[in-house]
């Protein structure tokens, strides 16, 4: 074998070696396989959900002023009309991702032949919260899809010495390309700017100019053209947040009885919410011996 020979060899084993390393080339996505996806960052690619986790929108009680504003506007971007991005903010356990995806279901039933008939189709994508930078390649990715996407962030939030709200304002507004024509926003956080009140504070007491500072933290938010608070409930509200479920998955239980042991459980979690009445229906149907 001569010097060539071996260089040779060497070249191709080289090669080879440097073709392992490289990262695959990401795989074209299949967005027939489910309605639902999760995006991941690492791999460039949308896993499909056969099962979403979540709840009939009519068992998500004390919302009759916020649900129908996120359904209507969910509706007329699935029809391709114009929509704005959503910020569904407040207090925590108020079912805020909750109606997010149980307005997902209702508006892609509702218009399930409408969307079919237009050969289209309304599709759920979740991008966790660590991997926000990615979201450009994520929506290039269903920019050239024939299907609508509501792409979801559930408790966004950015802390101190985090940029990457940064290219979260150029995508959704502002930059050359901005949102796709065929994809819109929403996002829940319990912060109404999406950043802590000190960090604000912060940048208004160190910057030279405070004003310019505080405009650049807080105009991420404004790229949400709807706003949807939530507030803590009242225990009118709980009880009938609890009555519901109840009613839903029949478990049989005298009304007062119910009520009594509900509020001992809400006292026993020191708060009302939509979430401490899901886990009290999750522990009074264990202990009936009750599947949901």
């Amino acid at each position: 074998m001569n010097d060539e020979t071996m260089l040779l060899q060497r070249m191709e084993r080289l090669a080879a070696a440097l073709e392992r390393l490289a990262p695959r080339t990401p795989a074209e996505p299949d967005f027939e396989t489910a309605e639902a996806f999760v995006w991941h960052a690492d791999q460039q690619n949308f896993e499909a959900v056969q099962h979403v986790n979540r709840v009939p929108l009519g068992l998500l009680k004390g919302l009759g002023h916020i649900a129908p504003q996120l359904v209507d506007n969910t509706e007329r971007f699935a029809r391709g009309l114009p929509a704005n991005n959503a910020l569904l903010w407040g207090a925590r356990g108020m079912g805020k991702s909750s109606l997010v995806k149980a307005v997902h279901a209702q508006v892609h039933s509702q218009l399930a032949k409408e969307l079919s008939a237009a050969g289209t189709d309304l599709k759920l994508v979740e991008i966790h919260r660590e991997d926000i930078s990615s979201l450009p390649s994520c929506l290039s990715a269903m920019r050239g899809s024939h299907h609508r996407f509501l792409v979801f962030c559930d408790d966004l939030s950015f802390d101190k010495d985090d940029t990457s709200y940064k290219s979260l304002k150029a995508v959704l507004e502002g930059g050359i390309e901005g949102r796709p024509e065929n994809v819109i926003f929403y996002a829940t956080s319990n912060r109404r700017h999406l950043m802590p009140r000190d960090m604000v504070e912060n940048e208004r007491s160190t910057a030279i100019n405070p004003s310019e500072a505080v405009e650049e933290k807080v105009s991420l938010s404004d790229r949400f053209g709807l706003w949807l608070g939530f507030h803590n409930c009242s225990q009118d509200e709980f009880l009938d947040m609890v009555r519901g479920y109840a009613a839903h998955y029949k478990l049989k239980i005298k009304a007062e009885e119910l009520e009594r042991t509900a509020l001992e459980w809400s006292m026993t979690r020191g708060a009302r919410s939509g979430r401490v009445a899901w886990q009290f229906i999750q522990d009074l149907a264990g202990r009936m011996g009750c599947k949901l």
